[in-house]
């Protein structure tokens, strides 16, 4: 028990801490003007999210996780896409949020992780996931949770492209 209780705090206490400073960004951008574009599936992912990462601790529980050479490479690979979420939420600074919220006159980022593609911090998402699922012994929930948020990051990155590009003119 006690090793799924320390993988909780694991997944949760980042994504609270997340949470707080993407609200404190929203709340500059919107000071700047920004505007949440329509057909944004935000509301899924705010559930999606947390609800992925406790169906992966319940499976991880049933079925008796523990520290394993898998477990390990899961951590490294949970730990590597915390890292590069880490570095986007440095290179973006204010302009992180959960939400999509682009400032009037504001013009793409292309340092840091962007130099080499569009969207980082999907691929560091989706790392998590895959990661946690592996650290978690959880391959049903891991799954399942990587083919829902796949898809909704994919919807979300549409979403964020529209946004860009209404901005960028």
């Amino acid at each position: 028990m006690i090793w799924v209780v320390s993988l909780a705090l694991l997944a949760f206490v980042p994504m609270i801490i997340e949470a707080r400073l993407s609200a404190m960004n929203e709340r500059v951008l919107r000071a700047q003007g920004a505007v949440e574009p329509a057909g944004d599936v935000y509301a899924l992912m705010q559930v999606a999210y947390p609800a992925g990462f406790i169906a992966m601790l319940v499976e991880g529980w049933l079925r008796g996780a523990r520290l394993t050479t898998i477990a390990m490479v899961g951590a490294l690979v949970f730990a590597a896409a915390k890292a590069l979420k880490y570095w986007v939420i440095g290179t973006l600074g204010q302009r992180w949020s959960f939400r999509v919220l682009v400032p009037p006159r504001s013009t793409r980022i292309l340092r840091g992780p962007y130099r080499v593609m569009r969207h980082p911090n999907y691929l560091a998402v989706a790392g998590e996931i895959a990661g946690f699922a592996l650290l978690t012994r959880a391959p049903v929930a891991g799954l399942l949770m990587v083919a829902i948020f796949g898809w909704l990051m994919l919807a979300r990155i549409a979403v964020e492209e529209r946004a860009l590009g209404m901005r960028s003119r």
